[in-house]
C-alpha cells in the first residue's frame, strides 16, 4: 500500500472525504478527469494503523474516507465537494443508508486554509438553497493522518461490480454522479 499517503506530489492537491462507505466514494472519484488516485482509508480517529474490524466497532473514532490526489488545473476542490454532496446524504448524523456509526459520518478533512474556506462556502450555499429539508451536519476538520485501508478494500467496485452491496448501493450512486456530472467524467470512463 502507498506508504506516502500523507504526502502530496508537486502540482497536485489532496482532498480527503468521508461520506459513508468508502467503496461508494472511491468508485465515483476514480472516474473523474484530473483525479490521479483514490485510496480508501481511515481518518479522524486516535488509534494508529486501525484495521477494518476495529473501524467497524465505531470505537476508533476514524471515519471511512477516501484520499484523493487531483490536478486542480483540471478539476477543482469545489467540483469535488459538489459531487460529494450529491452522492451522499450530508444531513444524517453518523449514518448513510443502513450503515450506522461514527465511522460513516459525513466529513471533509481539509488540507489547507483555502479548502476550509471553500468547504464552509459550499455548506453555506447548500443551507441557503434549502436543497435539503434538514440541516447539513457535515464536519469540516483539519486533515489528520490518513491510514490506508486493507488492500482488499482498494478498487472494490471495479473488482466486484456484481457483489450485492455494490449492485444495490454503489452502482446507483455512481449512476447518479454520471448523470449529473457528465462533463467531469474522464475519457476512459465516458
Amino acid at each position: 500500500m502507498n506508504e506516502n499517503l500523507n504526502k502530496t506530489p508537486e502540482n497536485l492537491e489532496r482532498a480527503t472525504l468521508g461520506g459513508g462507505c468508502f467503496w461508494c466514494l472511491e468508485a465515483v472519484y476514480q472516474q473523474i478527469q484530473g483525479v490521479h488516485s483514490v485510496v480508501s482509508g481511515y481518518a479522524g480517529g486516535a488509534r494508529p494503523n486501525p484495521s477494518y474490524e476495529e473501524i467497524c466497532t465505531g470505537a476508533t473514532g476514524h471515519a471511512e474516507s477516501v484520499d484523493i490526489l487531483f490536478d486542480p488545473k483540471i478539476v477543482s476542490f469545489r467540483d469535488l465537494l459538489e459531487i460529494f454532496f450529491v452522492i451522499h446524504d450530508p444531513t444524517t448524523l453518523n449514518y448513510q443508508g443502513n450503515d450506522h456509526g461514527t465511522q460513516y459520518r459525513s466529513v471533509i478533512f481539509s488540507h489547507s486554509d483555502t479548502q476550509i474556506q471553500i468547504a464552509h462556502e459550499v455548506v453555506k450555499e447548500l443551507q441557503d438553497s434549502k436543497i435539503y429539508s434538514a440541516p447539513v451536519v457535515t464536519q469540516i476538520d483539519a486533515a489528520p493522518i490518513i491510514y490506508p485501508a486493507e488492500e482488499y478494500h482498494q478498487n472494490y467496485f471495479q473488482q466486484h461490480p456484481n457483489q450485492g452491496y455494490c449492485m444495490a448501493v454503489v452502482a446507483p450512486k455512481l449512476a447518479k454522479f454520471r448523470a449529473k456530472f457528465k462533463a467531469l467524467i474522464a475519457a476512459r470512463y465516458a
